[in-house]
Protein backbone atom coordinates (compact mmCIF):
# COMPACT_ATOMS: atom_id res chain seq x y z
CA UNK A 1 0.00 0.00 0.00
CA UNK A 2 1.26 3.52 -0.73
CA UNK A 3 2.38 5.47 2.31
CA UNK A 4 -0.31 7.97 3.36
CA UNK A 5 0.64 11.64 3.35
CA UNK A 6 -0.38 13.79 6.31
CA UNK A 7 -1.23 16.65 3.93
CA UNK A 8 -1.06 17.45 0.23
CA UNK A 9 0.86 20.65 0.92
CA UNK A 10 4.39 19.15 0.80
CA UNK A 11 3.62 15.75 -0.70
CA UNK A 12 5.91 16.34 -3.72
CA UNK A 13 9.04 16.56 -1.55
CA UNK A 14 11.19 13.70 -0.25
CA UNK A 15 13.14 14.24 2.97
CA UNK A 16 15.97 12.11 4.37
CA UNK A 17 15.96 12.43 8.15
CA UNK A 18 19.33 11.89 9.87
CA UNK A 19 18.31 13.67 13.05
CA UNK A 20 18.31 12.52 16.66
CA UNK A 21 17.03 13.63 20.07
CA UNK A 22 14.83 16.76 19.77
CA UNK A 23 15.82 19.81 17.74
CA UNK A 24 16.30 17.92 14.48
CA UNK A 25 13.23 15.69 14.84
CA UNK A 26 11.18 18.81 15.65
CA UNK A 27 12.26 20.29 12.33
CA UNK A 28 11.47 17.15 10.34
CA UNK A 29 8.14 16.68 12.13
CA UNK A 30 7.00 19.95 10.60
CA UNK A 31 7.79 18.65 7.12
CA UNK A 32 6.19 15.24 7.79
CA UNK A 33 3.03 16.74 9.28
CA UNK A 34 2.57 18.83 6.13
CA UNK A 35 2.83 15.79 3.91
CA UNK A 36 6.47 15.42 2.90
CA UNK A 37 7.68 11.88 2.18
CA UNK A 38 10.00 11.60 5.18
CA UNK A 39 12.40 8.67 5.49
CA UNK A 40 13.96 8.39 8.93
CA UNK A 41 17.42 6.81 8.73
CA UNK A 42 17.86 4.43 11.67
CA UNK A 43 21.50 3.66 12.36
CA UNK A 44 22.22 -0.04 12.75
CA UNK A 45 24.11 0.80 15.95
CA UNK A 46 20.87 1.90 17.62
CA UNK A 47 18.93 -0.41 19.91
CA UNK A 48 16.39 -2.10 17.68
CA UNK A 49 14.57 -3.22 20.81
CA UNK A 50 13.32 0.24 21.49
CA UNK A 51 15.76 2.45 23.38
CA UNK A 52 16.64 5.58 21.41
CA UNK A 53 18.31 8.91 22.09
CA UNK A 54 15.38 10.73 23.69
CA UNK A 55 13.74 7.68 25.23
CA UNK A 56 12.09 4.38 24.27
CA UNK A 57 10.79 4.11 20.73
CA UNK A 58 7.26 3.52 21.95
CA UNK A 59 7.54 6.16 24.66
CA UNK A 60 5.44 9.32 24.43
CA UNK A 61 8.39 11.59 23.58
CA UNK A 62 9.63 9.53 20.63
CA UNK A 63 6.09 8.93 19.40
CA UNK A 64 5.33 12.64 19.46
CA UNK A 65 8.46 13.55 17.49
CA UNK A 66 8.36 10.88 14.78
CA UNK A 67 4.75 10.43 13.65
CA UNK A 68 3.86 10.58 9.96
CA UNK A 69 7.29 9.21 8.94
CA UNK A 70 8.72 5.98 7.57
CA UNK A 71 12.02 4.43 8.64
CA UNK A 72 14.81 2.40 7.12
CA UNK A 73 18.07 1.11 8.55
CA UNK A 74 21.44 2.05 7.13
CA UNK A 75 25.06 1.66 8.25
CA UNK A 76 26.72 4.93 7.27
CA UNK A 77 30.08 3.74 8.62
CA UNK A 78 30.22 1.10 5.90
CA UNK A 79 31.43 2.32 2.48
CA UNK A 80 28.51 0.52 0.84
CA UNK A 81 26.09 2.20 3.22
CA UNK A 82 27.58 5.59 2.45
CA UNK A 83 27.30 4.90 -1.28
CA UNK A 84 23.68 3.86 -0.82
CA UNK A 85 22.87 7.02 1.12
CA UNK A 86 24.33 9.11 -1.68
CA UNK A 87 22.11 7.26 -4.15
CA UNK A 88 19.12 8.24 -2.04
CA UNK A 89 20.34 11.84 -1.68
CA UNK A 90 20.74 12.11 -5.46
CA UNK A 91 16.95 11.76 -5.78
CA UNK A 92 15.83 13.46 -2.55
CA UNK A 93 14.82 17.09 -2.09
CA UNK A 94 15.92 17.63 1.51
CA UNK A 95 18.42 16.20 3.99
CA UNK A 96 18.22 17.23 7.65
CA UNK A 97 20.89 16.49 10.26
CA UNK A 98 21.91 17.66 13.71
CA UNK A 99 25.32 16.01 14.06
CA UNK A 100 28.18 17.96 15.55
CA UNK A 101 29.64 20.00 12.66
CA UNK A 102 32.74 17.82 12.27
CA UNK A 103 30.87 14.48 12.22
CA UNK A 104 29.18 14.84 8.84
CA UNK A 105 32.46 15.75 7.16
CA UNK A 106 34.12 12.64 8.57
CA UNK A 107 31.21 10.56 7.25
CA UNK A 108 31.35 12.27 3.86
CA UNK A 109 27.72 13.39 3.94
CA UNK A 110 28.25 17.14 4.42
CA UNK A 111 26.48 19.67 2.22
CA UNK A 112 29.33 20.09 -0.26
CA UNK A 113 29.58 16.34 -0.81
CA UNK A 114 25.86 15.90 -1.42
CA UNK A 115 25.48 19.08 -3.50
CA UNK A 116 28.14 17.72 -5.84
CA UNK A 117 25.83 14.83 -6.76
CA UNK A 118 22.54 16.73 -6.39
CA UNK A 119 22.81 20.50 -6.88
CA UNK A 120 19.10 20.84 -6.04
CA UNK A 121 19.46 19.39 -2.56
CA UNK A 122 18.32 21.55 0.37
CA UNK A 123 20.47 20.59 3.34
CA UNK A 124 19.25 21.55 6.83
CA UNK A 125 21.72 21.60 9.74
CA UNK A 126 21.09 22.27 13.42
CA UNK A 127 23.98 22.52 15.86
CA UNK A 128 24.52 23.76 19.37
CA UNK A 129 26.51 26.87 18.54
CA UNK A 130 26.94 27.11 14.77
CA UNK A 131 28.84 25.33 12.01
CA UNK A 132 32.03 27.30 12.63
CA UNK A 133 33.51 29.70 15.17
CA UNK A 134 35.25 29.16 18.53
CA UNK A 135 32.50 26.96 20.02
CA UNK A 136 31.41 25.00 16.97
CA UNK A 137 32.80 21.67 18.22
CA UNK A 138 31.13 21.90 21.61
CA UNK A 139 28.20 19.54 22.21
CA UNK A 140 24.92 21.45 22.31
CA UNK A 141 22.20 21.01 24.92
CA UNK A 142 19.00 22.98 25.43
CA UNK A 143 19.70 24.14 28.97
CA UNK A 144 23.19 25.32 28.01
CA UNK A 145 21.66 27.41 25.21
CA UNK A 146 19.03 28.80 27.58
CA UNK A 147 21.81 29.98 29.86
CA UNK A 148 24.20 31.32 27.23
CA UNK A 149 21.32 32.83 25.24
CA UNK A 150 20.25 35.06 28.14
CA UNK A 151 16.90 33.43 28.82
CA UNK A 152 17.69 32.04 32.26
CA UNK A 153 18.82 35.47 33.45
CA UNK A 154 15.33 36.93 32.91
CA UNK A 155 13.31 33.88 33.99
CA UNK A 156 12.25 33.34 37.59
CA UNK A 157 11.68 35.59 40.59
CA UNK A 158 14.05 38.46 41.41
CA UNK A 159 16.87 37.44 43.73
CA UNK A 160 16.27 33.70 43.42
CA UNK A 161 18.98 32.99 40.85
CA UNK A 162 18.70 31.94 37.19
CA UNK A 163 15.84 29.65 36.20
CA UNK A 164 15.39 27.44 33.14
CA UNK A 165 12.11 27.50 31.24
CA UNK A 166 9.93 24.43 31.74
CA UNK A 167 10.13 23.31 28.10
CA UNK A 168 13.20 22.77 25.87
CA UNK A 169 12.56 26.07 24.14
CA UNK A 170 15.97 26.33 22.43
CA UNK A 171 15.64 22.83 20.96
CA UNK A 172 12.08 23.41 19.80
CA UNK A 173 12.60 26.83 18.28
CA UNK A 174 15.83 25.78 16.53
CA UNK A 175 13.84 22.97 14.92
CA UNK A 176 11.03 25.28 13.88
CA UNK A 177 13.42 27.87 12.46
CA UNK A 178 15.29 25.20 10.52
CA UNK A 179 12.00 23.97 9.03
CA UNK A 180 11.14 27.54 8.08
CA UNK A 181 14.55 27.94 6.44
CA UNK A 182 14.11 24.70 4.51
CA UNK A 183 10.71 25.77 3.21
CA UNK A 184 12.17 29.15 2.20
CA UNK A 185 15.00 27.39 0.35
CA UNK A 186 12.51 25.13 -1.45
CA UNK A 187 10.54 28.19 -2.56
CA UNK A 188 13.72 29.89 -3.79
CA UNK A 189 14.74 26.71 -5.62
CA UNK A 190 11.64 27.04 -7.79
CA UNK A 191 13.23 30.22 -9.19
CA UNK A 192 16.95 29.37 -9.24
CA UNK A 193 16.79 25.61 -9.69
CA UNK A 194 19.49 25.29 -7.02
CA UNK A 195 19.48 24.00 -3.48
CA UNK A 196 21.40 25.50 -0.59
CA UNK A 197 22.65 24.88 2.94
CA UNK A 198 20.23 25.98 5.70
CA UNK A 199 21.90 26.41 9.09
CA UNK A 200 20.71 27.33 12.55
CA UNK A 201 21.77 26.56 16.11
CA UNK A 202 20.28 26.33 19.58
CA UNK A 203 22.17 29.47 20.56
CA UNK A 204 20.94 31.53 17.60
CA UNK A 205 17.36 30.37 18.10
CA UNK A 206 17.43 31.22 21.79
CA UNK A 207 18.85 34.69 21.20
CA UNK A 208 16.18 35.37 18.55
CA UNK A 209 13.50 34.35 21.05
CA UNK A 210 14.60 37.08 23.45
CA UNK A 211 12.84 39.41 21.01
CA UNK A 212 12.04 42.76 22.65
CA UNK A 213 14.31 42.02 25.62
CA UNK A 214 17.27 41.74 23.24
CA UNK A 215 16.14 44.87 21.39
CA UNK A 216 16.03 46.79 24.67
CA UNK A 217 19.75 46.12 25.07
CA UNK A 218 20.74 46.63 21.44
CA UNK A 219 18.84 49.91 21.08
CA UNK A 220 18.73 51.33 24.60
CA UNK A 221 21.51 49.49 26.47
CA UNK A 222 19.00 48.33 29.05
CA UNK A 223 19.75 44.93 30.61
CA UNK A 224 16.50 43.15 31.42
CA UNK A 225 16.21 41.55 34.85
CA UNK A 226 14.06 38.84 36.36
CA UNK A 227 10.48 39.92 36.93
CA UNK A 228 8.86 36.68 38.07
CA UNK A 229 5.27 36.53 36.91
CA UNK A 230 5.14 40.25 36.28
CA UNK A 231 5.28 41.51 32.71
CA UNK A 232 8.37 43.70 32.34
CA UNK A 233 6.58 46.60 30.66
CA UNK A 234 2.76 46.18 30.79
CA UNK A 235 1.65 46.91 34.34
CA UNK A 236 -0.38 45.54 36.04
CA UNK A 237 0.11 42.19 34.36
CA UNK A 238 0.79 39.08 36.40
CA UNK A 239 -0.51 36.30 38.62
CA UNK A 240 -2.98 37.07 41.36
CA UNK A 241 -4.39 34.84 44.08
CA UNK A 242 -8.11 34.09 44.10
CA UNK A 243 -10.29 32.41 46.72
CA UNK A 244 -9.49 28.98 45.25
CA UNK A 245 -6.24 29.37 43.29
CA UNK A 246 -4.69 31.85 40.89
CA UNK A 247 -5.52 33.90 37.82
CA UNK A 248 -3.55 35.67 35.12
CA UNK A 249 -4.60 39.27 34.48
CA UNK A 250 -3.05 41.36 31.70
CA UNK A 251 -3.45 45.07 31.05
CA UNK A 252 -1.74 46.66 28.06
CA UNK A 253 -2.67 50.31 28.36
CA UNK A 254 -4.57 52.93 30.29
CA UNK A 255 -8.00 52.05 28.91
CA UNK A 256 -7.74 48.38 29.86
CA UNK A 257 -6.32 49.35 33.25
CA UNK A 258 -9.41 51.52 33.79
CA UNK A 259 -11.70 48.62 32.88
CA UNK A 260 -9.75 46.33 35.20
CA UNK A 261 -10.03 48.72 38.15
CA UNK A 262 -13.76 49.04 37.56
CA UNK A 263 -14.27 45.27 37.21
CA UNK A 264 -12.53 44.44 40.49
CA UNK A 265 -14.58 47.09 42.29
CA UNK A 266 -11.71 49.52 42.87
CA UNK A 267 -12.20 52.55 40.57
CA UNK A 268 -10.21 54.62 43.02
CA UNK A 269 -7.04 52.78 41.99
CA UNK A 270 -7.33 54.07 38.45
CA UNK A 271 -7.32 57.71 39.55
CA UNK A 272 -4.81 57.26 42.37
CA UNK A 273 -1.69 59.33 41.49
CA UNK A 274 0.59 56.34 42.24
CA UNK A 275 -1.18 54.27 39.56
CA UNK A 276 -2.63 56.76 37.10
CA UNK A 277 0.19 56.64 34.52
CA UNK A 278 2.33 53.86 33.11
CA UNK A 279 5.56 55.21 34.68
CA UNK A 280 3.80 55.53 38.04
CA UNK A 281 2.44 51.99 37.85
CA UNK A 282 5.90 50.71 36.98
CA UNK A 283 7.47 52.51 39.92
CA UNK A 284 4.77 51.32 42.34
CA UNK A 285 4.22 47.87 40.82
CA UNK A 286 4.42 45.85 44.06
CA UNK A 287 2.01 48.10 45.92
CA UNK A 288 -0.45 48.05 43.02
CA UNK A 289 -0.29 44.26 42.75
CA UNK A 290 -1.02 43.99 46.47
CA UNK A 291 -4.04 46.28 46.12
CA UNK A 292 -5.39 44.21 43.23
CA UNK A 293 -4.87 40.95 45.10
CA UNK A 294 -6.85 42.29 48.07
CA UNK A 295 -9.84 42.18 45.70
CA UNK A 296 -9.09 39.03 43.70
CA UNK A 297 -8.91 36.80 46.79
CA UNK A 298 -12.57 37.54 47.43
CA UNK A 299 -13.86 35.45 44.51
CA UNK A 300 -13.05 32.22 42.71
CA UNK A 301 -10.90 31.97 39.62
CA UNK A 302 -13.89 30.88 37.54
CA UNK A 303 -15.91 33.91 38.66
CA UNK A 304 -13.10 36.34 37.93
CA UNK A 305 -12.44 34.83 34.49
CA UNK A 306 -16.09 35.36 33.63
CA UNK A 307 -16.39 38.87 35.05
CA UNK A 308 -13.09 40.23 33.75
CA UNK A 309 -13.61 38.86 30.26
CA UNK A 310 -17.08 40.36 30.24
CA UNK A 311 -15.47 43.69 31.10
CA UNK A 312 -12.94 43.36 28.28
CA UNK A 313 -9.95 42.67 30.52
CA UNK A 314 -7.59 39.93 29.24
CA UNK A 315 -7.39 37.17 31.82
CA UNK A 316 -7.39 33.42 32.17
CA UNK A 317 -6.98 30.51 34.54
CA UNK A 318 -3.61 28.86 35.14
CA UNK A 319 -3.98 25.23 34.21
CA UNK A 320 -2.06 22.10 34.95
CA UNK A 321 -1.57 20.15 31.73
CA UNK A 322 -4.43 17.74 32.44
CA UNK A 323 -6.77 20.66 33.11
CA UNK A 324 -5.66 22.40 29.92
CA UNK A 325 -6.66 19.45 27.74
CA UNK A 326 -10.11 19.44 29.39
CA UNK A 327 -10.77 23.09 28.55
CA UNK A 328 -13.72 23.63 26.21
CA UNK A 329 -11.78 25.82 23.76
CA UNK A 330 -8.84 23.40 23.63
CA UNK A 331 -11.25 20.56 22.84
CA UNK A 332 -12.92 22.70 20.18
CA UNK A 333 -9.58 23.41 18.50
CA UNK A 334 -8.92 19.67 18.26
CA UNK A 335 -5.19 19.92 18.83
CA UNK A 336 -5.06 16.59 20.70
CA UNK A 337 -5.42 13.99 17.96
CA UNK A 338 -5.53 10.20 17.76
CA UNK A 339 -3.03 8.43 15.53
CA UNK A 340 -4.37 5.43 13.60
CA UNK A 341 -2.42 2.19 13.85
CA UNK A 342 -2.91 -1.46 12.96
CA UNK A 343 -2.41 -2.64 16.53
CA UNK A 344 -5.21 -0.48 17.89
CA UNK A 345 -2.71 1.05 20.33
CA UNK A 346 -3.64 4.23 22.17
CA UNK A 347 -1.57 6.94 20.50
CA UNK A 348 -2.84 10.45 21.13
CA UNK A 349 -0.52 13.33 20.31
CA UNK A 350 -0.40 17.11 19.84
CA UNK A 351 -1.24 18.08 16.27
CA UNK A 352 -0.09 21.07 14.27
CA UNK A 353 -1.14 24.47 15.69
CA UNK A 354 -1.87 25.82 12.21
CA UNK A 355 -5.07 25.20 10.26
CA UNK A 356 -5.10 25.17 6.45
CA UNK A 357 -8.43 25.44 4.65
CA UNK A 358 -7.54 23.22 1.65
CA UNK A 359 -4.53 21.13 2.69
CA UNK A 360 -4.89 20.43 6.42
CA UNK A 361 -2.40 18.41 8.41
CA UNK A 362 -3.59 15.09 9.81
CA UNK A 363 -2.26 12.22 11.88
CA UNK A 364 -2.08 9.45 9.30
CA UNK A 365 0.66 7.10 10.50
CA UNK A 366 2.21 6.08 13.81
CA UNK A 367 5.94 6.51 14.32
CA UNK A 368 7.76 3.71 12.48
CA UNK A 369 9.30 0.74 14.17
CA UNK A 370 13.05 0.28 13.81
CA UNK A 371 13.79 0.16 10.07
CA UNK A 372 10.17 -0.80 9.44
CA UNK A 373 9.96 0.26 5.78
CA UNK A 374 13.54 -0.45 4.64
CA UNK A 375 12.65 -2.65 1.66
CA UNK A 376 9.65 -0.52 0.71
CA UNK A 377 11.70 2.69 0.63
CA UNK A 378 14.65 1.21 -1.24
CA UNK A 379 12.40 -0.26 -3.91
CA UNK A 380 10.84 3.18 -4.39
CA UNK A 381 14.36 4.55 -4.95
CA UNK A 382 14.92 1.95 -7.67
CA UNK A 383 16.78 -0.88 -5.92
CA UNK A 384 15.94 -4.42 -7.00
CA UNK A 385 14.95 -7.14 -4.54
CA UNK A 386 18.18 -9.11 -5.02
CA UNK A 387 20.32 -6.01 -4.38
CA UNK A 388 18.36 -5.27 -1.22
CA UNK A 389 18.87 -8.87 -0.08
CA UNK A 390 22.65 -8.60 -0.62
CA UNK A 391 22.80 -5.33 1.33
CA UNK A 392 20.88 -6.87 4.21
CA UNK A 393 23.12 -9.96 4.26
CA UNK A 394 26.17 -7.69 4.40
CA UNK A 395 24.67 -5.74 7.32
CA UNK A 396 24.63 -2.53 5.29
CA UNK A 397 20.88 -2.24 5.96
Amino acid sequence: MPFPHASEALSRFTVLDLTRVRSGPTCVRQLADWGANVVKIDALTEDAGGEQPGGPRRGSDFQNLHRNKRAMTLNLKDERGLALFKRLAAKADVVVENFRPDVKKKLGIDYESLAAINPRIVYGSISGFGQDGPYHKRPGFDQIAQGMGGLMSITGAPGEGPMRVGIPVADLTAGLFCAMGILTALLEREVSGKGQWVQTSLLQAQIFMLDFQAARWLMEKEVAKQAGNNHPTSIPTGVFRTSDGYINIATTGGRIWERCAQAIGAPELYVHPDYATAPARSKNRDALNAEIEKRTVMKSTKTWVSELNEAGVPCGPIYAIDQMFEDAQVKHLGIAQDVPNDEDRHIRLVGQPVTMSRTPSRMVAPPPEFGEQTEEVLMEFGLAADEIARLRKARVI
